[in-house]
């Protein structure tokens, strides 16, 4: 199981040999470190800690630098973990960098969503509204009923309704590696992946294709 974190950069885009324009992300990849391995005997599962971003080791906690300490690691702003399968194995210790990955991989980028904030029922899940005519006027984005009178007498758990929206975890799946740059640490994705410019995201080998 490959993985690496990585921080976006933003969308671009590149030309393939047919010379159509494809949409890329670009993300800044690595170096990580392998900060930590999980065993399934001591830990019941197996599975690897990476460290990204270096830092002043001033700038971390005391219990964080102790933890890269141990394998003379320098300060590391995020952690992030990843679940191994098959007999992928990794040292403590151990750089990982864009070479991780090759053009045409597919992977799944997982990051925090954009937050939108307090949303409608149309932005937030997708309803038609209220009718364009007979006379109304003042229900065009309404969800309308939520719900029966005497029976149940309540609004049922689940209901969808308004409410804040994004600012999620979200993982984009098989998304093509279309370019990697492994002397200026990118990676670019075919498509769109969740959070904004600037925004951490781990990147790991696709689980479903």
């Amino acid at each position: 199981m490959k993985g690496l974190i990585g921080r976006k950069l933003g969308m671009t885009q590149v030309f393939s040999e047919e010379g159509a324009a494809l949409p890329v992300t670009l993300i800044e990849s690595g170096p990580c470190y392998v900060t930590q391995v999980k065993t399934r005997e001591k830990d019941g599962y197996r599975g690897v800690q990476l460290g990204f971003e270096e830092i002043s080791a001033r700038r971390i906690s005391g219990g964080r630098r102790g933890h890269l300490r141990r394998n003379q690691l320098p300060g590391l702003r995020i952690l992030r973990e990843v679940r191994l399968r098959g007999e992928v194995e990794f040292k403590e210790g151990q750089k990982l960098t864009a070479d991780v990955f090759a053009a045409g991989d597919y992977v799944d980028v997982v990051g925090v969503s954009k937050g939108k904030g307090f949303q409608g029922g149309m932005k937030r899940h997708g309803f038609g509204g209220g009718p364009k005519t007979h006379g109304q006027s003042d229900r065009q984005r309404s969800p309308g009923s939520i719900g029966a009178t005497s029976t149940p007498g309540r609004v049922l758990k689940g209901t969808r309704m308004a409410g804040r929206m994004g600012g999620g975890r979200v993982t984009a799946q098989n998304l093509k590696v279309a370019l990697v740059d492994a002397e200026r640490n990118l990676i670019g994705v075919r498509g769109a992946v969740p959070g904004p410019k600037g925004g951490i995201v781990l990147i790991r080998e696709v689980r479903k294709q």
